[in-house]
């Protein structure tokens, strides 16, 4: 792997200071150091997924699409789509200095509300920043009539995930009235534009001075569709104070915006409509829990640890929890589409 590095001209000289890095539970992550900066490496898991190798060239290209855009990511130094010379697709990127809230807060972070509502704002910033990137300039497939395939293409996922033995589609409740009322309820129009496919703080990257964005990270599950499914991934991971089953910081963030205020700061500069964004929620919850599940049935079948799998599985029944709660709310209420803005909203709420 040398060679290989030398010839893209990430440094020169002996590979120093090789630490394996935790967090992630898909892929291999390993920082050095060369010739005085730092770089990680990344590569699918040990146990691959039968995309895996296309993930690692895919992300590999959205970085290179990215050079140059106002999204704050990592520069891509050098990849390998080629599996057969390493064993698998890889790519090395710059290491950036940060923290994930899900991993770590230092405490001075913990005690400023300014950092907190920073670290909310910068986030849906990033994600106005990810819409605007021309689609064309990704190298990734503009699907036609996206919008109309998502359902079937989860609960397809979904059904998919039997074929890990052990495995029942009875492991999430409420999958098909969710799937039903997404497909009755598809937006007339959507946008198009590129699709990190997993935001969350555990994706982010934070300045440990202050709390700005830094980086965001992970892009293995980009793709191109509507923008506004990321807003809705974001809404279904953003941790809620007062609800134990969300564990999206590593310690309370009691200061962090509230999600209308988040939704507000979108759609002032998108003018997209909350019922859109609302569809959106709940296609995000439905997806993101059957993607988590598939997990799951990769730890009953014994090609993940049993802790992870059960990890996994709690945070899908949640996701999905969340999406059928979501769903009955649009039920009682009906739905109207109508613009939102901060001064409709209640001042610090949760919703």
């Amino acid at each position: 792997m040398i060679d290989w590095l030398d010839q893209a001209g990430v440094g020169a000289g002996p590979i120093t200071q090789v630490v394996t890095l935790t967090g992630g539970t898909q892929n291999v992550l390993v920082k050095f150091t060369r010739d005085g900066h730092d770089y990680v490496l990344r590569r699918p898991p040990t146990n691959k997924r039968r995309n895996s190798d296309e993930a690692m060239r895919r992300e590999a290209r959205v970085l290179a699409a990215l050079t140059g855009s106002t999204v704050p990511h990592p520069q891509l130094r050098a990849s390998e789509e080629d599996e057969s010379r390493f064993g698998d697709a890889c790519f090395v990127m710059d290491a950036i200095d940060g923290f994930t809230a899900t991993e770590e807060v230092p405490a001075h972070i913990v005690a400023s509300r300014e950092a907190q509502r920073r670290m909310g704002f910068d986030a849906v910033d990033a994600l106005l920043g990810i819409q605007g990137i021309d689609p064309h300039t990704v190298g990734l497939p503009v699907r036609d009539h996206w919008i109309d395939s998502q359902v079937d293409r989860w609960a397809s996922l979904y059904a998919s995930h039997a074929t890990h033995v052990g495995w029942s589609t009875d492991q999430l409740e409420g999958v098909d009235h969710v799937a039903e009322w997404l497909r009755s309820n598809t937006p007339e129009t959507s946008r198009t534009g590129l699709v990190h496919g997993d935001f969350h703080f555990g994706n982010i990257l934070f300045s440990r001075e202050n709390g700005g964005l830094t980086a965001v990270i992970d892009w293995e599950l980009a793709s191109v569709g509507d923008p506004l499914l990321d807003l809705g991934h974001f809404l279904a991971s953003y941790p809620v104070s007062n609800d134990p089953r969300t564990t999206g910081t590593a310690e309370p963030l009691t200061e962090l915006p509230s999600r209308g205020e988040l939704i507000s700061r979108y759609i002032a500069h998108t003018g997209r409509n909350k019922t859109d964004v609302t569809w959106f929620r709940i296609l995000a919850c439905f997806r993101l829990a059957i993607i988590i599940e598939g997990s799951h049935a990769r730890a009953i079948a014994g090609l993940v640890s049993a802790k992870t799998g059960e990890r996994l599985h709690k945070a899908a029944s949640y996701l999905m929890e969340q999406a059928v709660s979501l769903v009955l709310a649009e039920q009682t209420a009906g739905t109207v589409a109508q613009p939102i803005t901060a001064s409709t909203l209640p001042k610090g709420s949760h919703t």
